[in-house]
């Protein structure tokens, strides 16, 4: 089949879809009210609470969720083929993971800008308040640890990337100054920025530049190092002076890309080469339930959840900006996941190219080998409009770093609010403030990616995708214990719930057998904790929804929550 049909397909669907499934979920299900105070406003601090115009939230917001996730997983799962993925990116973007997105920010923004997991003390009860942040603690430690370790890789095996990327943190910083200390033209200094970073990848090219591997030897743990150094700094500042400047950069920076990417697929017009279904890859997990699970990020990712309730809706201005940023950027994310698709199936040019990446399981799982397909493949794209092919892959390499970078000092600004979180829980007030909290989240993850000289992260990695979609579960069960509560329908989010309740509990069930076979007992103690843990919170909430049932009225229930009218 030729690639531009199904480009098309996915455009036509995401755009029918927020048209009128978005609007149906803004007016019928979520009431969304433009005249309610924002936690943004409610709480003003100017660090982490900072009302933002939408369209630099969006691009916050978007590259948070974004990072290595779309790309990863989409380019891992076409071994199966590339239409069960493409089917699970399109409808499960629209029907589950912009759903997911949405409903966490809602909920978050209508309790005071609290996490999902805090929320849920109120929506479920406080045992599964600690359960909940216990199991997003160990989810973002397991991000923050993959990701240095991949964006390491990257500079690595990409070294013209590395002056441009850091380049962007000081072109950030002005641009962030400019917009709000002196009212500049936010539009026109992003375009500025954006160019200044492009010119920068051409200097790259030129210029490479290589880490000396001070420690242990190595240059990918040297830049681990550093990158949490980043990740601490950036995660502390106040979300003006870099992050939200940063994310408005990248997020130009992804239009651009995108739109030359598919100006070169649509220029190129090739040919999928890779089979539609591949029913038995070699040493492959089965298509049910392990799709559902390696495709997170481009069709629904518990992540995002984290995201939309712990950063986004920190900065939310309004709440009419809800649909666009919650529901909008979870469509643009399905928008590249189709992409990837596109460039790990037509862009090799043919089948014995592409078996060559994907002959087996173990060719094809691998972070680093699947971002280089992406790369490689997306250069090829873009070789269709007249760039050179090394060029092109500076260009993809930055942005998919950009991303990553993005992800990962978003995750560590969460895992600052997590550990603040839980040293309340535990009486630990010491661990409370913004520098404490953030040293656990670096100390902790510097420690995990010190394991094997800097994988530490990717003996959990074969957890994180369970872990991952769980979350996205249990967020979707507190969006429904909300929704329940205040008496509107909940279909909409009960269905997608159980869906991916069942799918993690499947696949974590089949990894045990796995881990059990391989003599692994580290993963099978952990995994079997978390099975445990679904189990138990899926129990409080049903034990919640019985009492709701027995007699008592949902507006009695949820009369006063922090953030809710009367």
């Amino acid at each position: 089949m030729n690639s531009i049909y199904v480009a098309l397909f996915a455009f036509v669907a995401y755009i029918l879809a927020y048209r009128f499934y978005g609007r149906f979920l803004s007016r019928r299900i979520f009431s969304i009210d433009p005249a309610r105070l924002t936690p943004a406003h409610e709480f003003r601090d100017g660090v982490d609470f900072v009302p933002t115009k939408r369209h630099i939230l969006f691009g916050h917001h978007f590259t948070s969720i974004a990072g290595a996730g779309p790309i990863v997983g989409p380019a891992i799962a076409v071994i199966w083929g590339w239409l069960p993925a493409l089917v699970w990116i399109v409808f499960g973007s629209i029907a589950m993971g912009a759903v997911h997105d949405f409903g966490a920010l809602v909920v978050s923004a209508r309790h005071g800008g609290r996490s999902i997991g805090e929320v849920t003390r109120e929506l479920v009860g406080p045992r599964a308040r600690t359960l909940f942040l216990l199991l997003i603690f160990f989810a973002l430690l397991i991000v923050i640890a993959v990701f240095i370790l991949v964006i390491g890789v990257l500079f690595v095996n990409y070294p013209a990337t590395v002056l441009p990327v850091w380049v962007e943190l000081p072109l950030a910083v002005l641009l962030g100054f400019y917009i709000y200390r002196r009212s500049g033209n936010t539009l026109l200094a992003s375009v500025v920025a954006l160019v200044v970073l492009y010119a920068f990848v051409l200097v790259g090219m030129h210029v490479p530049l290589r880490m000396p591997p001070l420690i242990m030897g190595s240059e990918v743990l040297t830049w681990s190092v550093v990158l949490l150094v980043y990740a601490y700094v950036a995660s502390t500042l106040p979300v003006w002076v870099l992050l939200q400047p940063r994310d408005y950069i990248n997020s130009h920076q992804l239009f651009v890309g995108l739109g030359l990417l598919y100006l070169g697929l649509f220029i190129a017009r090739p040919e999928i080469v890779a089979p539609a279904v591949n029913h038995n890859p070699v040493g492959a997990p089965v298509l049910i339930p392990f799709l559902f699970i390696t495709v997170a990020c481009g069709a629904i990712s518990g992540f995002h959840s984290l995201v939309s309730s712990g950063t986004t809706v920190k900065q939310l201005d309004n709440e009419r900006d809800i649909p666009f940023i919650g529901y909008g950027s979870m469509l643009i994310e399905g928008v590249l996941s189709v992409l990837v698709i596109l460039a790990c199936t037509a862009g090799f040019g043919s089948l014995s190219a592409w078996n060559a990446h994907y002959s087996s399981w173990d060719a094809a799982k691998g972070l680093g080998a699947k971002i280089g397909a992406f790369v490689e493949g997306g250069a090829s794209f873009l070789s269709a409009t007249g760039i050179p092919h090394e060029l092109g892959a500076a260009i993809v390499a930055v942005l998919v770093i950009s991303f990553a970078a993005t992800t990962l000092d978003t995750a560590t600004r969460i895992q600052r609010y997590v550990v603040s979180e839980l040293a309340e829980d535990l009486k630990l007030d010491f661990l409370k403030g913004r520098h404490p909290a953030t040293t656990v989240a670096v100390v902790s993850a510097f420690a995990l990616s010190m394991i094997k000289g800097g994988k530490g992260g990717l003996i959990l990695w074969p957890l994180f995708g369970t872990v991952n979609q769980l979350l996205g579960g249990l967020a979707l069960l507190s969006v429904t214990m909300y929704l329940v509560r205040i008496g509107k329908p909940v279909y909409y989010t009960l269905l997608p719930m159980i869906f991916m309740l069942i799918m993690s509990a499947w696949s974590m069930i089949a990894n045990l057998g796995r881990f059990a076979e391989a003599g692994n007992w580290l993963l099978i103690s952990i995994g079997s904790a978390i099975f445990l843990l679904e189990v138990w919170l899926v129990f409080e909430a049903v034990s919640v929804v019985r009492s709701l049932r027995g007699g008592e009225r949902a507006g009695e229930v949820v009369a006063c929550p922090v953030g809710e009218e009367e």
